[in-house]
C-alpha cells in the first residue's frame, strides 16, 4: 500500500509546485524537472515509467511539455551531493528525489 501511495504523493507536490511555477512563466514553457536517486538506472525502470505515467494523467507528458534530468549515483551515496549540485546548475525547475525501501 505505501508503494502506491508514494508516486502519486510525488504527482502531486510536483503540480502543486508546476502550478505556482506556471503563475509565473510564460504559456509554452517546458518544464524541466531533476530526477536523483542513489540506485542505477536499470533498477528504476518500472518505477520511473508509473512517474511518467502518472504525470501523464495530468496533462504533463514528457518530450512535450516537460523534460526530466535523471542522475542516478549507482549505489555511491558520495556521489549524491555532486549529483545534486549538477541538476541545481542546470538550473531544473523542481528536483524528485526517490528514497524508499532500500535492502542492503
Amino acid at each position: 500500500m505505501k508503494k502506491a501511495a508514494a508516486p502519486s504523493f510525488l504527482v502531486a507536490v510536483f503540480l502543486c509546485t508546476l502550478a505556482a511555477a506556471s503563475a509565473a512563466q510564460p504559456t509554452g514553457k517546458i518544464f524541466r524537472i531533476g530526477f536523483l536517486d542513489n540506485s542505477t538506472a536499470s533498477s528504476m525502470v518500472v518505477r520511473l515509467e508509473t512517474f511518467r505515467q502518472e504525470l501523464s494523467k495530468f496533462g504533463w507528458i514528457e518530450g512535450k511539455n516537460i523534460t526530466i534530468e535523471y542522475r542516478f549515483a549507482e549505489q555511491k551515496n558520495e556521489r549524491l551531493p555532486e549529483l545534486a549540485a549538477d541538476l541545481v546548475r542546470l538550473k531544473v525547475d523542481l528536483i524528485v528525489v526517490s528514497g524508499g525501501d532500500r535492502r542492503r
